[in-house]
């Protein structure tokens, strides 16, 4: 045995460790940035003059309406920009070059995973001015090829929903199912729904929350469901999805929530339904006591605003459930001691009645 390389050994290894701290901060060092995910969206666009031709060098400032928090970029030597890692929200773009008047376009709604294009052009400047395109931005979508259907907030808190379940929006779209399945309530706490997508089982479809995954393993239905004041977008893709989802193979549901902004809004609800609202079957609930009791109570609220302007918001919610089942009410037989026995030769005539209420 040689033990001359026994020896050696701490120092190989301490060698070994600086080799690859230095591989790992090289790596990094050098790596270009990641794309946005499809939490975040983007706009794009190609800013030009009154002839047509292109501004390199202008300055474009995107701006959240909500939050005013500006992002500023420059165009490149083809007059082209880009702003990735946009929150869902709804933006101002504006414009600005020597020599030029600035041009701005206000409500352009940006969702996630989406890149609306806004191009503008700058007239040659007077003394001051500015030109402001009111209209928003237009809605054909030209830099992806997927098929997908996008609720907003207002869609979301004004669509009538029994239930107030948000995967049952999902319904919403073409190529979905409602299957039916008996999901236990320990295993599926938030009642979320079993739908197909595409003919294909729920196990093949894609939950995201926020950018973070958002699905059961084991029954395919989505983990957490959220209030309906708290998301402020929901898209269902159902074919060309991006690569990152690679793991959905029938379709891919996300889900925004909302993240407050420069002034506090709040909202409140209660739907409450109860068997004193309800009729009674004339045919086989008799009685006094003939409607079970029943209670169903979803209420909640939620709440956001800035921590400080500009900077820090905060935005929270939270949604409630009661629920109180009785039994069904009916009228049943009690077998004679004769039928106890097995004998039924004899007519006993009709048998006692049994009200499980009364007695």
């Amino acid at each position: 045995m040689n033990t001359s390389n026994l020896r050696n050994f701490p120092t190989l290894r301490r060698w070994g460790a600086l080799a690859i701290s230095f591989l790992v901060l090289w790596t990094l060092g050098y790596c270009k940035s990641a794309d946005a995910q499809a939490v975040y969206g983007s706009i794009f666009g190609t800013i030009t003059d009154d002839s047509g031709a292109v501004v390199p060098g202008a300055t474009v400032t995107v701006t959240d309406i909500s939050k005013n928090i500006p992002v500023q970029t420059k165009t490149n030597a083809s007059g082209d920009y880009r702003v990735d890692h946009l929150i869902p929200g709804t933006y101002s773009v504006q414009a600005e070059a020597p020599h030029f008047a600035n041009a701005t376009v206000s409500n352009v709604v940006v969702y996630a995973d989406t890149s609306p294009k806004v191009d503008l052009k700058l007239p040659i400047a007077s003394a001051t001015s500015t030109v402001e395109v009111t209209t928003g931005a237009p809605l054909l979508q030209t830099d992806r090829a997927d098929v997908s259907t996008v609720l907003n907030a207002r869609a979301i808190g004004d669509l009538p929903n029994l239930q107030r379940n948000f995967t049952s929006f999902e319904l919403l779209t073409p190529g979905t199912t409602y299957i039916g399945w008996s999901v236990g309530q320990a295993t599926n706490p938030q009642q979320s729904q079993q739908i197909e997508v595409n003919g294909q089982l729920p196990f093949a479809t894609g939950y995201e929350l926020d950018g973070t995954d958002n699905q059961d393993p084991i029954q395919g239905v989505a983990v957490i469901n959220p209030n309906l004041d708290a998301v402020s977008e929901m898209k269902v893709t159902s074919q060309n999805y991006d690569a990152e989802f690679g793991k959905a193979v029938a379709g891919l549901v996300t889900a925004q929530t909302k993240s407050g902004g420069n002034s506090f809004h709040g909202s409140a609800f209660e739907f409450r339904r109860s068997d004193a609202q309800q009729a009674r079957d004339p045919f086989t609930q008799i009685g006094p006591n003939a409607i079970p009791s029943f209670v169903h109570n979803q209420f909640g609220g939620s709440a956001g605003g800035p921590i400080k302007k500009d900077k820090a918001f905060i935005f929270g919610y939270y949604d409630g459930f009661r629920l109180i089942q009785g039994n069904s009410t009916g009228t049943y037989y009690i077998p004679t001691a004769a039928q106890l026995q097995g004998n039924f030769t004899v007519d006993p005539g009709l048998p006692k009645l049994y009200d499980p209420i009364t007695q």
